[in-house]
């Protein structure tokens, strides 16, 4: 699977355009949708994933679920389950936390977790907003602590790292 990462609007969110034979899925489209429809040019979109609902990570949906004709997956209509969309095999886990509505995609054949606002390199996201839980965040921190360590993180904004170097790292994970 080809990964590619695109910095939109202000807050420099991270949408992530999946692409197996020309078919993608846009995971985040938070801003800047012209940038993000060049990325899209001649391929097959097959959906949008949303790891939670913050305004830097939904700005698009709109627009792609318009031009695109194509489902959104969210909080809202998925479970804690493995899902396939197309050649895109993918486990959603809630990690919520950071919102009451985040969510992870790992997607296991690749090794690559998608975590949104939830977990960062060297850190995790803000508690303090609204629907925000720190106890909340310990939760969902103790659950992706059952995963292989050699899965490579792409956050919600910044770089991305691995749930190995967050063992070592983070001071949440403590």
């Amino acid at each position: 699977m080809k990964i590619n990462n695109l910095k939109v609007g202000d807050l420099q969110c991270n949408c992530y355009i999946l692409e197996i034979n020309n078919k993608v899925l846009v995971i985040d489209p938070g801003d800047e949708y012209e940038k993000i429809k060049h990325e899209l040019n001649n391929k097959e979109v097959l959906g949008i994933l949303n790891t939670h609902n913050h305004f830097d990570h939904v700005g698009c949906i709109k627009n792609i679920i318009e031009d695109y004709k194509v489902n959104l997956y969210n909080y809202n209509n998925l479970e804690e389950k493995e899902y396939n969309i197309g050649p895109f095999c993918f486990e959603v886990i809630y990690t919520p936390g950071h919102t009451t509505d985040s969510i992870t995609f790992y997607f296991k054949e690749d090794k690559v977790m998608f975590t949104g606002d939830f977990l960062f390199y060297d850190t995790v996201g803000r508690c303090d907003l609204e629907g925000g839980s720190f106890d909340t965040m310990k939760k969902s921190i103790e659950k992706i602590k059952n995963y292989d360590r050699d899965i490579t993180i792409y956050p919600g904004h910044g770089r991305e790292t691995t749930l190995k170097r967050e063992f070592t790292n983070n001071p949440y994970f403590n």
